[in-house]
């Protein structure tokens, strides 16, 4: 099989927009773009994002009272939850974060305070609204940025000469001042506050004092000679900043935030015990498990942008749960995930899929890397089968990584052409599954090899 560069590298997933929410069939239609398989689970995902839309489209009254059914992906790494949970965000367009459970159980008692979670949805939310709020007054930026940079590169009595200012524009639109040096002036905050408060769990205290102490502390003003090209870009950056209004960008991302998060919840299983929790590592663990709850369950949290409610934000956990179950979690928290799916592990058939048909298949991505090089990497059928065969068994001999083995395989494949590139002299490069055998031979000879890879 012939695999060559293609345009459709760069495509995305079609957005969600708000005039023409996509159903369920639609979003189950784009997540096959990119994801193989476990068709549960991309159900059950989808079904939850139409179930945003049809909120919205409720009397407020009783739209208050729809919450979402929040969902534990259930199945052994590498078999696509995280990329589900990814890829739905990115459809929906809605502020997403992702963190480790376990890392809650890293400090103390209980480990780090849960809610620095929503904390960050927050502000990924400010991010996004804030970009998309840039990009709608870029051209006014750049026109104020143009404005500023003729002032400084005008002579102070040459300013009323319109002729002259006229050539300076044509000039400086061309590009041909890029590499003249001007002076301007930023400020900046003459104390700013330092983050290793925030490192030792006194998040809320750091939030406090930004509140109180921020409008009162002077502004630094310093001055920064820099290209016309460097100082056309911050230029344009802080003439966007005072085109925005902070004010509707917090109040649009604390709305967004609320009523369309996604919080994925990733390795919750080693948060869970299946024995009752009386001492050491256990309690800890039990512990994250019943500060997870209220945020799970709904309540408010403090962050620098004010107050954000949890209880319309979608949780989505996973977790391999190879040595516990998820009927060992405390039962309230149990009950706050009622949509429970299993995700089936890869078969080599699902390598051989995953190697060629996504957007962002491996082979794609490779072919694409060495086409920047001028080589044309190609793969016949028996080929991909051979690679999606010797992953398979790796799996099957050592540990099962899912499709992650497919990165290693690969890359050791390809391995001596990446590195000899662009020294080799070479326009094209095909692989046949004899050739793929015989690189890969030593990797599946011995088990005990085979530990080694990664």
């Amino acid at each position: 099989m012939n695999i060559t560069p293609s345009d459709r590298f760069s495509s995305e997933l079609v957005p969600l927009a708000p005039e023409r929410a996509l159903t369920p069939k639609e979003i189950v239609a784009e997540l096959d773009r990119y994801i193989i398989g476990q068709e549960k689970a991309k159900k059950a995902v989808a079904i939850a994002l139409r179930n945003r839309w049809r909120r919205s489209q409720i009397p407020d009254r009783l739209r208050e009272e729809i919450l979402p059914n929040n969902i534990i992906l259930i199945g052994p790494t590498g078999v696509g939850k995280t990329e589900i949970a990814r890829r739905l965000a990115r459809l929906a367009q809605a502020p997403f974060v992702k963190v480790e459970a376990s890392k809650f159980t890293e400090v103390g008692y209980v480990g780090r305070d849960v809610d620095s979670m929503i904390r960050d949805l927050m502000e990924i939310g400010v991010n996004m609204v804030k970009a998309e709020r840039t990009q709608a007054v870029q051209a006014r930026a750049e026109a104020l940025a143009e404005d500023k940079l003729l002032k400084l590169l005008l002579p102070d009595d040459a300013t009323p000469n319109r002729e002259l200012r006229e050539r300076m524009r044509d000039k400086l639109r061309r590009g041909e001042l890029d590499q003249q040096l001007v002076e301007i002036k930023s400020t900046t905050q003459a104390f700013p506050f330092p983050d290793m408060l925030a490192q030792f769990g006194g998040e809320e205290i750091l939030i406090q004092l930004q509140d109180m102490l921020a409008p009162t502390l002077p502004k630094q003003t310093r001055r920064r000679k820099l290209t016309v090209a460097e100082a056309r870009r911050v230029l344009v950056q802080e003439e966007a900043q005072k085109l925005i209004d902070m004010d509707e960008v917090i109040a649009e991302a604390k709305r967004r935030v609320e009523q369309s998060g996604i919080v994925f919840i990733d390795e919750i299983d080693k948060v869970v015990s299946s024995t009752p929790a009386t001492s050491g590592p256990d309690v800890s663990r039990e512990g994250v498990q019943r500060d997870l709850l209220p945020v799970v369950e709904g309540s408010s949290v403090l962050t620098k942008y004010g107050m954000v409610r949890t209880d319309h934000i979608l949780f989505i956990a996973a977790g391999a749960f190879h040595k516990v179950k998820p009927s060992d979690m405390i039962p309230e928290l149990q009950g706050r995930f009622p949509i429970r799916v299993e995700l089936q592990p890869l078969t080599a058939a699902d390598f051989v899929r995953i190697l060629t048909e996504p957007e962002n298949a491996l082979i794609k991505q490779y072919t694409a890397l060495l086409a920047t090089e001028g080589v044309k990497l190609t793969f016949t059928r028996d080929a991909v089968e051979k690679i999606a065969e010797i992953a398979f068994r790796v799996n099957t001999e050592t540990e099962n990584i899912g499709a992650r083995r497919l990165h290693t395989v690969m890359t050791t494949l390809l391995e001596d052409i990446l590195f000899q590139l662009p020294d080799l002299k070479t326009q094209s490069v095909r692989f046949r599954a004899t050739d793929v055998e015989r690189k890969l031979k030593d990797i599946v000879a011995s088990k005990d090899l085979s530990r080694y890879i990664l």
